[in-house]
């Protein structure tokens, strides 16, 4: 069955349908990873948007159900060059396109995503809408496209209560603004016992349970809208509890310190993404998944200080906070999918917490 993606600048790209045949619209954005599917799928960072995937072939070692960053997918369209008829792999559990199909989520496949991935570094991100109707009227989408927002969409992908991962080591407290499942992994593997909170949870509560440190995750949509869960994180700064913070998180613990972040042209997303550490010089090859970013630029010097920095664009990549025990990173060092070179900042974390 022939799909469409239609693009708010009228751009149309005419393709293949995958997945479920319903019509969505959303934000369209680019993944440059040349594997890692589906971790991207299943990533909650995605919420209130389709993925691009700029490698061409798509699928061919099929779907690991333990390989999910979360219970379910969040995107909400999916868009291939090719996708694989077969999958192939001693792991397979099963194919992308059933996976997509049982979990109602719309894809296209057969377009020219380098065209299309052009396109959005050119213009910056745009929403569109992935729909089957041949009969389609441009002149009534076009508006639809234009007042399309993602929205608030970290209340869609939080827990609904707290869970603990036991562990005999230090204790940690998770807020769950989109987690991915590795980062609570990563620190219970390292013997963490990790309490996990939705991320309307008061400070109040989490400094009562005493934990150790805080670590606050990633997530989807613009750090602004969240402005309860700020004024909360101002709460936690302003305690002597380790914090460590990644993408959203770390968005969000600089706009309750008085910072501010703004949108980027079409963002940072994929699993090679160099960044560069501003005290050894040392770069990582780092997995990313962002919009936004941090303003360098109106940063209080007193407040925070730069750590890491982008090599391709010179965007921050991280910070760490003057007097305090806290530093955060745009990148994700749980590498899932992508490269684990910086996986030794939940070492750092542990230490910092005063553990081994």
């Amino acid at each position: 069955m022939k799909a469409f993606l239609i693009l708010e600048d009228g751009h149309i790209f005419t393709g293949t349908s995958i997945g479920s045949q319903k019509e969505v619209i959303s934000e369209i954005v680019f993944n440059t990873s040349m594997t890692g599917y589906l971790e991207v799928l299943t990533d909650p960072s995605y919420a209130g948007q389709a993925v691009t995937m700029t490698y061409p072939l798509i699928g061919n070692y099929g779907i690991n159900f333990s390989d999910m960053e979360s219970k379910k997918p969040w995107v909400k369209g999916f868009i291939t060059r090719e996708l694989s008829r077969t999958a192939s792999n001693f792991r397979c559990e099963g194919s992308i396109q059933d996976f997509l199909k049982k979990h109602d989520i719309p894809g296209i496949a057969g377009i020219d995503t380098r065209a299309l991935t052009k396109l959005l570094r050119e213009k910056g991100t745009m929403n569109g809408m992935i729909t089957t109707d041949e009969n389609y009227d441009l002149e009534k989408i076009l508006p639809q496209l234009a007042a399309y927002e993602v929205g608030n969409v970290v209340d869609e992908v939080t827990c609904g209560e707290p869970s603990v991962l036991k562990g005999s080591g230090k204790k940690v407290a998770l807020l769950d603004f989109g987690a991915k499942q590795n980062i609570a992994r990563s620190l219970n593997k390292r013997g963490c016992e990790v309490t996990i909170y939705p991320a309307h949870t008061p400070a109040e509560e989490i400094l009562a349970a005493k934990p150790d440190g805080i670590m606050l995750s990633n997530g989807p949509g613009d750090p602004k809208s969240c402005t309860d869960i700020i004024k909360e994180i101002k709460k936690l700064y302003d305690s002597d509890v380790p914090i460590f913070a990644i993408c959203l998180g770390h968005q969000l613990m600089a706009l309750a310190t008085g910072a501010d972040t703004h949108k980027l042209k079409y963002g940072h997303r994929g699993g090679n993404h160099p960044v560069k550490d501003l005290k050894t010089g040392r770069v990582y090859i780092s997995s990313q998944n962002h919009g936004y970013v941090v303003d360098t630029d109106k940063l209080d010097p007193a407040v925070a200080k730069p750590a890491f920095v982008n090599v391709n664009d010179g965007t921050n990549e991280g910070l760490e906070y003057v007097g305090k025990q806290i530093f955060t990173v745009q990148f994700h060092p749980e590498a899932c999918p992508g490269p684990q070179d910086s996986a030794y900042l939940f070492d750092r974390f542990i230490e910092m917490m005063g553990g081994n």
